[in-house]
């Protein structure tokens, strides 16, 4: 039994006193009746004097219990007092009981069993009716009956003890783990809060980041190659002495300005390409394939294979717009006489293919960012990326160039 609290200290410092005074007195009482002699009387005396010096050694050294080797010296000293005690008389039993209590507490586990055991047998001689040694053979079958009993208590008892005793030690290393546990998730806390204002600055950053590459690469893909084109129809103009033609012109620069317009609007607010709006993917690169054509006077063949399905809006915005980089490339710099459109559902996955037979170039000698203000090349990959998707360039000068793109089939909801 291990003692824990104010009230656990007083009975180990104050406790052994308390039972050998009232066994002393207890014993004094009994003497006639017992028939213990003159000797034992004395012998009883000088050793109720040694135990009360064990006690008050026991107290100047230690006031709580602790299981090295004095405690140990301590516990059995007292353990043989009270055995010949009980010798000269019974009832000095009550001295001896204290040996129950505190075995735990003064003993190392591998010795507490041993200790029970000892008190036992000084318990059981005590009570088989002749002291120790027993007198008779029914006193010794008295003395084993108890000897027996006292041993089964003593031992069911301690196993409860140490069992308490084990439970309270996972219980008190289950809260010191549980503190420990709390300061750290209180620490985590903190860390994740000074992380979230990090990240939501970082994000508030990021989405000013990524709305102005939005932009730039809408105006580069609306606005530039829309004043490109109304550039080239009024060179057109003023190198051809045709009313006729001057005027076919004339009217395809305003419908590149009015388109770059709607573009320009659609692009500030994050709306789908205008192509978009009344046609399918299949339906806007057929129809951009052929004012590619119109305007340039390049052949270029436009080809859809495999099952054609509605695709969420963003797929076929990043489709068209990664189609129309493609050919205004195709046309500002390849000096191609040929070009061909394929796009391939395939699946999980859709594939837009731009070929043509122009001057090609050498991809290791240009930046990521190719192109006109810096959202060529770059500008498609970007726009893949955007939505999982890859852009790859296979071109060499002089056997002209293929742009192919490849993104998740995200179909609409």
């Amino acid at each position: 039994m291990k003692g824990d609290g104010t009230t656990a200290e007083r009975f180990y410092r104050y406790g052994p006193y308390t039972l050998l005074g009232v066994a002393v007195l207890m014993s004094a009482l009994s003497a006639g009746p017992v028939g213990m002699s003159r000797t034992d009387m004395y012998a009883a005396a000088a050793l109720v004097s040694a135990a009360v010096a064990l006690q008050v050694w026991w107290g100047r050294i230690r006031q709580l219990p602790s299981h090295d080797r004095a405690a140990q010296v301590y516990y059995v000293l007292r353990t043989v007092l009270g055995f010949a005690l009980c010798w000269c008389n019974p009832f000095f039993s009550i001295y001896a009981t204290v040996g129950y209590f505190d075995v735990g507490a003064l003993l190392p586990r591998r010795f507490v069993r041993l200790g029970l055991m000892s008190t036992a047998v000084t318990m059981a001689g005590a009570q088989s009716g002749s002291g120790l040694p027993p007198a008779s053979l029914t006193n010794w079958v008295a003395f084993g009956a108890l000897f027996v009993l006292h041993s089964s208590v003593a031992l069911l008892f301690g196993n409860i003890g140490a069992h308490e005793e084990e439970k309270a030690r996972r219980q008190k290393e289950t809260i010191t783990e549980l503190e420990c546990a709390n300061t750290r998730l209180e620490q985590a806390l903190a860390e994740n809060a000074t992380l979230h204002a990090q990240l939501l600055l970082q994000a508030r950053e990021a989405g000013i980041a990524d709305e102005r590459r939005r932009l730039a690469a809408e105006i580069h893909d609306t606005l530039a190659q829309g004043l490109a084109g109304i550039i080239a129809q009024l060179q057109a103009v003023t190198s051809t002495a045709d009313p006729t033609l001057a005027r076919e012109h004339l009217d395809r620069a305003a419908g590149l300005a009015r388109h770059g317009l709607g573009e320009a609007r659609r692009s500030v607010h994050n709306l789908v390409p205008a192509a978009l709006e009344d046609d399918d993917l299949p339906g806007a690169l057929k129809k951009t394939v052929s004012g590619w054509t119109e305007r340039t006077g390049v052949r270029a063949e436009f080809t859809v294979t495999g099952t054609v399905e509605p695709l969420h809006d963003e797929v076929g915005a990043t489709l068209l717009r990664i189609a129309e980089e493609a050919l205004a490339n195709a046309a500002r710099h390849a000096g191609a006489t040929r070009a061909g459109v394929t796009l391939s559902y395939m699946g999980d996955e859709i594939t837009l293919d731009v070929r043509d037979d122009g001057c090609g170039f050498d991809p290791l000698l240009l930046p990521p960012h190719s192109g006109t203000g810096g959202f060529g090349l770059g500008g498609m990959r970007a726009r893949a990326e955007r939505i999982a998707g890859t852009v790859e360039i296979e071109t060499e000068p002089g056997l002209g160039t293929a742009v192919s793109a490849r993104v998740p089939l995200v179909r609409r909801t």
